[in-house]
């Protein structure tokens, strides 16, 4: 028989080594995360440099001067993008404190784009932290995104073959309340929105769209930062550095919101229910004026996240739906009409 004794230095010896090997693969995992959250958390620099000569298959970064600022962007051109066939755009607006990269991957935006054959521009914010100005609650700023977007618009439509009657624009949490003010103030542009847990909150000086417009719109009812009822947002750091208003901000509930817009376009009060997915039920307001559509999904339990997208650390990410493929089949069903 062996040594007892040498058997149990054998075994503290092997957890030992465990317990470092475990230590050192956390620490390779944290760092990995922690090096996201600097990408995905810090104004994208490669697009402040010269812009690329010609727009090839892939995505490039760029910037043009809108309102006498240099704007930050990304864009992605499917592989089988040839220059002649004019090709729908989606334009995907970040969401407080994230970057074009951060959409990029948060969304798998260009993974559907090469499959179905479409343009997608992600476009940066301002300030700091990176934001929109798409309301009072979330900025004091003068800068003009709305302008910004409409440059946007013509800038890439100058150096890509966009097809004008299909330009969409979609946003994740801030950049979805940006993506809202875009439908109530450029929708002779916009053929229709898409809006994931954007702050249900009305822009400047309200909003009244020159038409009828489509809208999709994904919210969790256990998001921590946008409450699914509505009501004053909690004081914390984040909501004081997100809110720059000095009042308490409150929201409207999500699903008033919802009817706001439906009301707004005309549509029947009553909608009707899409099959369940999952944690993912929906409804469709139908019979609005000019062909218009407002679909609605709620996420059961679902957080401060991009449905099917890659997940965040603010809530659960659904699993059951993705929201980039059903986005796209909406704004596929709803071109713009009446282009000037």
């Amino acid at each position: 028989m062996g040594d007892p004794a040498i058997g149990l230095d054998m075994r503290r010896a092997k957890l030992g080594f465990l317990l470092r090997l475990t230590g050192i693969v956390a620490l390779l995992l944290a760092s990995v995360v922690c090096l996201f959250v600097f990408l995905a958390m810090n104004p994208y620099t490669a697009c402040m440099g010269s812009n690329p000569e010609s727009a090839r298959p892939g995505t490039s970064a760029r910037s043009l001067v809108s309102a006498g600022l240099k704007r930050c962007y990304l864009l992605h051109l499917p592989p089988d993008y040839d220059g002649v066939k004019s090709l729908p755009l989606i334009i995907s607006l970040p969401g407080f404190t994230s970057n074009p990269k951060g959409q990029e991957y948060l969304t798998r935006w260009n993974e559907v784009a090469d499959k179905e054959g479409f343009l997608v521009v992600y476009p940066q914010g301002t300030s700091s932290p990176l934001r929109w100005n798409s309301s009072t609650a979330f900025t004091d700023s003068d800068v003009d995104d709305v302008q910004f977007i409409a440059d946007l618009i013509d800038e890439v439509s100058n150096i890509v073959a966009v097809d004008p009657t299909r330009i969409y624009v979609d946003g994740m949490s801030n950049g979805g309340s940006m993506a809202n003010r875009v439908a109530c103030e450029l929708a002779d542009k916009v053929a229709a929105v898409g809006v994931v847990t954007g702050p249900p909150v009305e822009p400047p000086g309200g909003c009244y769209p020159e038409r009828p417009i489509p809208l999709i719109a994904f919210y969790g009812t256990e998001d921590p930062l946008i409450a699914y009822e509505g009501g004053i947002v909690p004081e914390s750091f984040i909501s004081k550095l997100i809110h720059r208003s000095s009042p308490p901000v409150s929201f409207p509930s999500v699903t008033s919101y919802i009817e706001e817009w439906a009301d707004r376009d005309g549509c029947s009060p009553v909608p009707e229910l899409i099959p369940a997915q999952g944690d993912a039920s929906g409804v469709r307001y139908t019979d609005c004026k000019a062909a218009s559509e407002i679909v609605f999904y709620t996420i059961e339990g679902g957080g401060h996240a991009w449905p099917g997208g890659r997940p965040t650390f603010v809530g659960k990410t659904s699993p059951d739906i993705k929201a980039s493929e059903v986005m796209w089949a909406f704004f596929e069903a709803h071109p713009l009409t009446d282009v000037p």
